[in-house]
């Protein structure tokens, strides 16, 4: 037997309509019927009908129906007070049922929807009443309970406390990719390192039993390889005559600028097969000739020639700022009038030289030097010159072409400006030498050269001419003066004849001889005595050394040129 409260054994008087905001189901009443005598009615007595189980004859007492429950199992019901009748009628009004609610409508018109009489069922009890509600245990349907959703905070929270629980787990989780790839990249370099040690150490040939040629050190051919950018420069002094000549390198394998100074003397091979000295290579066959026979003798590939004139070369010293170099020789100022007068190049450390004291200084040559004194000097500045230009190829660039010389083919102004900045760079760092270029006294290459210039330095492979070709000339210096010696080697050289020291005389001898031995060797003794400024009255017939063509005896009357 279903034990929960069923509104329609009272006789239909309530129908579901909704539940209350606890969850309990709420009614309305329905308008009672009249029930006709004699109609079972098994709660009449609740109802106070008249049914007699017993069937004694007797009519029961009729009772008002009970009033509804009051809504909040209080237990009590309303108290119904007679209405007060004022005209004496003797009729009680009629007494609307209790309304907790306030929805039962007014008299004379249809309820509206939410104001029907609530009423919550009571099961009843073993003596047949309904139960009050706290003496009883209630059983609810499912689809009578509103379920109340969490507040909204207490949600967010929680969300909260999720979004904080996974983002904390992620940062942990982004710490360690961190890490890992933090440890990754550093074994990486490490590794890189490691290999790029061991690649230069190998190829550096400093392995131990391992080089890249497989010997212990490296080989020719391993410094041949090496990639060198290389122009030939050329100083022509406009004022006294004369020219100097250098080769400035630029290493890109091992980062090393060098500047190598080229003898006057330098034995070349002509045109035609015969010997020339550089010296006059320069002054006959020009750059382009001079270029392409230092390339047959140095084994070199000179990219092109930029001659330098001295009136340029003191406006390169000034556009750069003046130089400062450590000179090795007071030089005198060539416009001084009077003696006495403060040298325009003072011997000392850190000289701060101008645009003219570096040319003074670049072509002076003392008494008595040796040509490579002077050439050694014009290095000095042109690596100060190289110090103060910028290193910036632009600016390099802008540098040459305020000079206003003519660039000769195939360099441009963009190009020796590009090719100095590099040498600028190089010499700012410490990375620049000057080397001057040895010769043997004929002016030939010697084995020496080979090792120390031409193959580390340039790379290349010496190819001197052969020096029977030209005509071999023994100077002895009767002269007093130990510097003429040299001097007539110089003169000799760069006229294309192969020089022989012939040591000096025990007694001075005032006129110069110049002698030869045979008929074919006659113009060539003219040649010789035209070449150191001797009159032909000089060239005679004689004894001639056996490893010479022409033997010379310079006595007082020999004027040397200042070339």
């Amino acid at each position: 037997m279903n034990d929960r409260y069923d509104p329609g054994y009272a006789g239909d008087q309530y129908e579901l309509v909704g539940y209350d905001e606890y969850g309990r189901p709420v009614y309305r009443q329905i308008p009672a019927q009249q029930t006709p005598q004699g109609t079972y009615d098994p709660y009449a007595q609740e109802q106070g009908y008249g049914y007699d189980p017993y069937a004694t004859g007797q009519q029961p007492t009729v009772r008002p129906p009970a009033p509804p429950y009051d809504g909040y199992d209080t237990g009590s019901h309303p108290q119904v007070q007679p209405s007060y009748d004022p005209y004496g009628t003797g009729q009680q009004p009629t007494v609307p049922p209790y309304d907790p609610y306030g929805q039962t409508p007014p008299a004379g018109r249809p309820p509206r929807a939410g104001e029907q009489t609530a009423y919550i069922p009571q099961q009843p009890g073993p003596d047949g009443r309904p139960e009050p509600p706290a003496a009883r245990e209630r059983d609810y349907r499912t689809e009578q309970f509103a379920f109340v959703e969490e507040p909204e905070a207490e949600s967010e929270d929680v969300i909260d406390w999720l979004k904080f629980t996974e983002n904390r787990t992620e940062r942990r989780e982004e710490a360690r990719r961190r890490a890992r790839s933090r440890l990754t990249a550093l074994l990486v370099v490490l590794a890189l390192v490691a290999v790029g040690g061991v690649g230069y150490l190998w190829y550096d040939g400093k392995l131990p039993g391992l080089s890249k040629s497989g010997s212990k050190t490296g080989t020719a051919s391993d410094v041949a390889a090496q990639n060198r950018d290389v122009i030939v420069v050329h100083l022509h002094n406009t004022a006294k005559g004369g020219t100097s000549t250098a080769l400035l390198v630029d290493n890109t394998t091992t980062q090393q600028g060098t500047t190598v100074l080229l003898p006057n003397s330098l034995a070349l091979s002509g045109d035609d097969g015969s010997v020339t000295t550089l010296a006059k290579s320069v002054d006959d066959d020009g750059s382009s000739g001079t270029r392409d026979q230092l390339d047959t003798v140095l084994g070199t590939n000179i990219e092109g020639t930029w001659r330098l004139d001295t009136p340029y070369l003191q406006n390169l010293v000034e556009l750069v700022g003046n130089i400062e170099i450590d000179t090795n020789a007071d030089v005198p100022d060539p416009d001084a009038k009077k003696k006495g007068t403060a040298p325009l190049v003072h011997k000392g450390k850190a000289q701060t030289l101008s645009g003219k004291a570096a040319v003074g200084y670049a072509t002076y040559r003392a008494s008595g030097e040796a040509q490579n004194a002077q050439l050694e000097r014009f290095g000095q500045v042109m690596q100060g010159v190289l110090r103060k230009l910028s290193s910036d190829a632009q600016g390099a660039t802008v540098t040459v072409q305020t000079l206003g010389q003519i660039i000769e083919p195939p360099l441009s102004d963009k190009n020796l400006g590009t090719f100095l900045a590099k040498l600028a760079d190089l010499a700012k760092g410490g990375d620049y030498k000057t080397a001057i270029l040895p010769l043997q006294s004929d002016g030939t290459l010697s084995a020496q050269t080979s090792s120390s210039v031409v193959k580390d330095i340039l790379g290349g492979v010496a190819k001197s001419p052969d020096a029977g070709s030209a005509v071999r000339v023994s100077v002895q210096n009767a002269t007093g003066a130990k510097d003429n010696t040299e001097k007539a080697r110089v003169v000799l050289l760069n006229g294309g004849f192969s020089f022989q020291e012939g040591g000096t005389a025990s007694a001075v001898q005032y006129t110069s001889k110049v002698l030869y031995s045979g008929a074919a060797d006659k113009d060539n003794a003219t040649e010789v005595a035209k070449t150191l400024g001797l009159p032909d009255s000089a060239v005679k017939k004689g004894t001639v050394g056996s490893n010479a063509d022409v033997s010379v005896v310079l006595g007082q009357d020999y004027k040397p040129s200042s070339s």
